[in-house]
């Protein structure tokens, strides 16, 4: 190893030497009040260093360090070099260019006064302004995005920096930003993505790629059935209050069950309805025979006799050698009028303590139809999705009582 000579590599290896008297260094004994201030500084630190280390790997960029030993780049270089990977050594070299143009940036990221996720957002900010803006301009929005940056993190950053030309050219901002809107909103359109994958078990995993528009209509429509409201009536008190993603994901199960067939499209001439095939026996409740989708999946007895009650599934009743004895009858379902009927009647969910409105909730039939109920109002009831399933589970009594409210209890 040379000897160091110039300024930076001399004090560099001063401070090595100070960061290796450390190595064993205690904190335990350190006040609160220190702590605080020492990790204040510590990040003060790591951003000098990595300007620093920057401007270094620009430099020595420039004047093609590691090419006497081959190496493509001085980034490739420094990555075999540091045990880096490539794309982090390149990135180190990039800012150093960067930095070099940004002046302000380097300033205050040399100081200490800036984060290096906020330089990148500062730098990514001025490179989206528009061409041909004057460098007057252009200092300006520097200038007002570094000092902004002495009160706002990185994502708070990001919002100023796309309102960055109110500030430095407002009679451009407006055309801009719906420039970059219609073209945001383009690509969006083109990335869309849905992919979903059974995994055997009884479950499916996917992911998606929404536009924001249609990202933040599901998100409405998943907060309010995800409402903390329902879940401190439906779960008790101690549950915690704020929708996670299991919630979340109850409720999108329950935003598709939603979904009309009447609201969709048809395929192949017939609307978009999931066909339920399944025993006369096993929906009568009397054998245990799973039900099959006309999509191929399966589903339990219970999810079947569950779907039977609401208009969004045709059941398919077999009976010996698969003869088909229903297919649906006309007055199976409820009528628009009757569950307009139901929604003032009974104002919601009828089960005890829950406060499900109207519109969220199911028709049930108190005598399953199967059993020869006739779908009328005296025969009839709002149940909100979860109390729907438990009047269909065998593990639960159901009670009816004088002022029209239901309660459950589990069998002993």
């Amino acid at each position: 190893m040379t000897t160091p000579h110039h300024q930076v590599a001399e004090a560099t290896a001063r401070m090595r030497g100070i960061a290796d008297t450390l190595v064993e260094a205690s904190v335990w004994s350190m006040s609160a009040p220190e702590a605080a201030t020492t990790l204040m500084e510590l990040g003060r630190l790591k951003a000098q260093v990595i300007e620093l280390e920057a401007r270094v790997a620009a430099h020595a960029d420039e004047v093609e360090v590691g090419t006497d030993v081959g190496a493509t780049s001085t980034a490739n270089w420094l990555a075999h070099q540091t045990r880096q990977t490539r794309s982090a050594a390149a990135r180190t070299v990039h800012l150093g260019h960067d930095l070099a143009t940004y002046d302000r940036v380097r300033s205050a990221l040399a100081h200490g006064n800036l984060r290096l996720e906020q330089a990148d957002v500062i730098i990514r900010s001025i490179r989206a302004l528009p061409d041909g803006l004057d460098s007057e301009l252009l200092a300006r929005a520097e200038e007002h995005l570094v000092t902004a940056a002495q009160e706002h993190d990185a994502k708070r950053l990001t919002i100023l920096g796309r309102r960055l030309l109110e500030v430095i050219a407002p009679d451009l901002a407006d055309q801009h930003e719906s420039d970059l809107l219609e073209r945001e909103q383009t690509k969006a359109a083109q990335a869309c993505r849905l992919t979903m994958s059974d995994d055997g078990h009884g479950k499916v995993h996917g992911r998606f790629t929404l536009p924001a528009l249609q990202a933040a209509e599901l998100k409405k429509m998943l907060l309010a059935l995800a409402a903390p409201k329902h879940l401190a009536a439906t779960h008790g008190p101690r549950v915690e209050r704020r929708p996670g993603p299991e919630r979340m994901g109850r409720a999108f199960c329950e935003l598709i069950d939603r979904i009309s067939a009447k609201d969709l499209p048809q395929v192949g001439g017939r609307d978009a309805t999931i066909v339920v095939t399944i025993a006369l026996d096993a929906l009568l409740g009397q054998l245990d025979k799973a039900g099959i989708l006309d999509t191929g999946e399966r589903i339990s007895p219970a999810a079947a006799r569950r779907l039977a009650c609401t208009a969004k599934i045709i059941p398919v009743v077999l009976g010996a050698d698969s003869e088909v004895l229903d297919a649906g009858r006309a007055r199976r379902f409820f009528t628009k009028a009757q569950l307009t009927a139901l929604s003032l009647r009974d104002g919601g969910c009828v089960a005890e303590g829950c406060d499900w409105p109207p519109w969220m909730c199911h028709a049930h039939h108190w005598t399953r139809w199967t059993d020869g109920g006739p779908s009328d109002l005296d025969n009839a009831g709002l149940l909100c999705p979860r109390h729907h399933a438990r009047a269909h589970d065998p593990t639960y009594d159901m009670e009816k009582h004088h002022n029209g409210k239901v309660t459950f209890t589990r069998r002993q």
